[in-house]
């Protein structure tokens, strides 16, 4: 069970990254850097808030890396960073938390631990990332569909309307 658990924690935190990449593609250097209004994020501090969230809570938390997060510059920064360079730090992110992921045991997935201001075990801590990421990939998506007028595909190919089957 533990290692099922483990292979979808990684396999829905992967699957966040080929959609990432194709909004990065659609957009320009500017696009990406936008904020729709002053309440909102650009697709670029949401990179960087999901970098820092991802860091925080399993590469320090699980992984036993020093919390250095500065969560206020997610949002603050306003410029500095290439696409190509917004994409490289979240798939390092995201690829060196799944390695982490995969390499913990038992009881560090069960051990609690405390992580910005919540008590969390260490699944609890991986669940709470992959919900995170899907939720911000998610605006990336929208803001990317409402600059550019365009469907994205994530799921060419497959037939949605399918059936469950046992």
């Amino acid at each position: 069970m533990e290692q099922k658990v483990k292979e979808q924690l990684i396999f829905r935190m992967q699957e966040n990254l080929p959609r990432v990449e194709k909004c990065l593609d659609l957009l320009t250097e500017e696009q990406v850097w936008q904020k729709p209004n002053a309440s909102s994020n650009s697709i670029a501090n949401l990179i960087l808030h999901l970098c820092g969230n991802i860091t925080q809570y399993i590469h320090s938390s699980m992984g036993h890396q020093q919390d250095l997060r500065a969560r206020d510059l997610e949002f603050s920064t306003a410029s500095g960073l290439s696409k190509k360079e917004l994409y490289a730090k979240i798939e390092s992110t995201i690829h060196g938390a799944c390695s982490v992921i995969q390499a913990c045991s038992i009881e560090e997935l069960n051990r609690t631990r405390n992580v910005q201001g919540f008590t969390l075990s260490g699944v609890g801590c991986a669940i709470h990332v992959c919900e995170h990421l899907s939720y911000h990939v998610g605006q990336i998506a929208l803001l990317t569909k409402l600059m550019t007028n365009r469907d994205l595909g994530f799921y060419e190919g497959l037939d949605l309307n399918a059936k469950n089957r046992d």
